[in-house]
């Protein structure tokens, strides 16, 4: 036999204080409005939802009072034209009990021809979960926007550069596909970190991350250390210093102590105030080659880096037996 359908005099469903659980878990409210004299009347739950003590006596404005200044005459204009609305209507707002910030759904039926008795009947919801959800969605879409703008930006400057120092179209590949790469390493480690030590990654995991590729090249192993203070570094700094790292590296396999079987590298790092100090010491064989003219594209690029956007100084000891880079950079630049 078919199942019948539901009637009200006969399943407990529609008994009163079942139908308050229902509506009670699904977080539904119930109120009408009296649009003439402007009453409002709730059940238990919507003056839970609006953070109000229980009365008989409840108008639009008491209520206005606690909704969000930015959207008051925004609903109120709502509610008003609900009047001429054919059909459901939903009207989604905020609400601030205290130093808490709750989303509502009004949702009802428009058109006059729906009033009873001068009134108009609706639900409460409480909508807060979905509408932080949908504020995380709307943040990360602009991250990310912003990111992937801002790695646009980064990529045709380094194209430029590169086209202006490279020789031939395979050695620009061969550099502009480096700077990105070391660009890469340094963006696998944007993440928040705990503590408020920075929004991106810490500095020796950085630092680290960046040079092993070095490090590994055959008997180079072992001859790279890192010994700098924990701290956390912004995605604009782990930009900039990306790149710096990547230059000093690159210039160091080339002239510098990573050229020599024996050369050694050791990056440290202290805290003095407002200000932190990388110290880049290279040690290695005699004859250590020494800069010959103007600075090139790339020590240029590693300028421009540390005293634009790590806002520091960079300065150079040319030693025979290794050079020597101290830069000093911001603490607040550090961590943007």
């Amino acid at each position: 036999m078919a199942n019948s359908p539901l009637v009200e005099s006969d399943h407990p469903l529609w008994e009163p204080d079942n139908l308050r659980r229902a509506l009670q878990a699904a977080g539904v409210s119930l109120w009408s409005w009296n649009v003439d004299s402007d009453g409002f009347t709730m059940d238990e739950q919507g003056f839970t939802h609006w953070g109000l003590p229980q009365s008989d006596s409840v108008t639009f404005e008491d209520l206005s009072e606690h909704i969000h200044p930015a959207d008051r005459d925004r609903v109120r204009a709502a509610f008003t034209a609900t009047r001429a609305i054919v059909g459901p209507y939903e009207i989604d707002f905020r609400v601030m009990i205290g130093e808490v910030i709750r989303w509502i759904s009004a949702r009802g039926l428009g058109n006059d021809s729906g009033l009873h008795n001068r009134l108009m009947f609706g639900v409460f919801l409480d909508v807060t979960g979905r509408k932080q959800a949908e504020e995380g969605h709307e943040l990360l879409a602009g991250e990310m926007s912003h990111r992937v703008k801002n790695l646009l930006a980064i990529a045709a400057g380094l194209t430029r550069i590169s086209a202006r120092s490279a020789g031939t179209a395979g050695e620009m590949a061969t550099v502009l596909t480096d700077r990105l790469t070391a660009l890469g390493r340094a963006h696998d480690l944007v993440r928040p970190l705990p503590g408020n030590q920075g929004n991106a990654a810490l500095l020796g995991d950085l630092l680290t991350i960046l040079l092993a590729p070095y490090e590994d090249t055959g008997a180079f192993s072992g001859r790279i250390r890192v010994a700098v203070p924990r701290m956390g570094i912004g995605e604009g700094a782990a930009t900039a210093l990306a790149l710096t790292v990547h230059e000093l590296a690159t210039n160091s396999m080339k002239y510098g102590a990573l050229s020599r079987e024996s050369g050694t590298l050791d990056v440290s790092g202290a805290t003095d105030g407002e200000m932190i100090t990388l110290t880049w010491t290279e040690r290695g064989d005699s004859g250590v080659e020494l800069p010959n003219g103007a600075a090139g594209y790339g020590s240029q690029l590693v300028i421009r880096s540390v005293t634009g956007q790590l806002g520091g100084t960079i300065d150079y000891d040319w030693a025979s037996e290794g050079v020597i880079v101290v830069l000093k950079i911001s603490e607040a630049s550090l961590a943007r």
